[in-house]
């Protein structure tokens, strides 16, 4: 079994660059690169990582593919480039040569308009990324899951993972609405789920597992282990938890699942989806 974290950040702190770190994410307000990483995914015998962007600049695009090229266990880049941008097609090519770069994500959920997925110009840039065989990562709240319907609706074509199942209310323990999207959004083939980035969403100081469980099983029976994947979301997790904690309490959840099935979740279905060479 080869064991992929689908969704960690890297980055070297600048208050400006990563304004969303506020007082409260003061954990965050260092440095966190490969060989940090490196050490947490050895303790919990994880093989290789995907990198995603953490700021709206080709700058971070290319301070990720540099670390990907000196760090062989970084199989795979999610940068960003500007979809919105009448140029985006030059700007794809500009990196169709970089073999590591698997998809792109913008930071939708931090745009005032509730409905920026649909925008033509956006939804335009979307569309061309087949063209280069990259995946798009949606980064949204729980809110924008129907908006999220019609976008994914639109791009049959295209292939999508959902990050963090959506960010849903964990800590209010509030379920309903964000079930039912949730169902209907794995009725598209092309849409893939990370089991990351919940911990964040849950009580930072007071989460149990069982806080989770509800939650996991809604996108089990959604998306099923052919269509889920696992992520640390690291260092950002470290707000509510370690590393091994947080791919622990999912180990956990699926040791009931076939050998098979697990192996998919672990590390397989990353590994299709992105197709990374591993």
């Amino acid at each position: 079994m080869i064991k992929i974290d689908a969704h960690q950040h890297f980055w070297k702190y600048d208050p400006k660059r990563f304004a969303w770190i506020n007082d409260s994410m003061s954990v965050l307000k260092q440095d966190f690169l490969p060989p940090d990483l490196k050490e947490e995914m050895d303790k919990s015998g994880f093989d290789g990582c995907v990198a995603v962007q953490a700021s709206q600049s080709e700058e971070e695009t290319d301070f990720l593919l540099k670390l990907a090229a000196e760090y062989d266990y970084i199989k795979g880049v999610v940068g960003w480039v500007d979809l919105c941008d009448i140029n985006v097609r030059s700007r794809l090519q500009h990196y169709a040569h970089e073999k590591k770069l698997c998809g792109i994500r913008h930071v939708v959920q931090d745009e005032p308009d509730d409905y920026f997925l649909l925008r033509p110009d956006f939804m335009k840039g979307v569309k061309m990324l087949p063209e280069f065989n990259l995946t798009y990562d949606i980064l949204i709240f729980e809110k924008h899951l129907p908006v999220a319907l019609q976008f994914v609706g639109y791009m049959p074509e295209c292939r999508f993972v959902l990050d963090h199942i959506a960010k849903p209310r964990i800590a209010a323990g509030v379920l309903t609405p964000w079930d039912d999207n949730m169902r209907s959004l794995a009725e598209y083939p092309n849409v893939y789920c990370k089991l990351s980035g919940m911990l964040t969403e849950a009580d930072w100081k007071n989460w149990k597992a069982d806080d989770l469980h509800a939650y996991l099983d809604v996108a089990m029976e959604a998306f099923g282990s052919d269509r889920l994947m696992i992520g640390s979301d690291w260092p950002v997790c470290r707000l509510a938890a370690s590393y091994q904690e947080v791919m622990g309490l999912v180990e956990d959840y699926i040791g009931r699942l076939s050998a098979d099935e697990q192996a998919r979740i672990l590390g397989q279905n990353a590994i299709d989806f992105y197709q990374l060479k591993v």
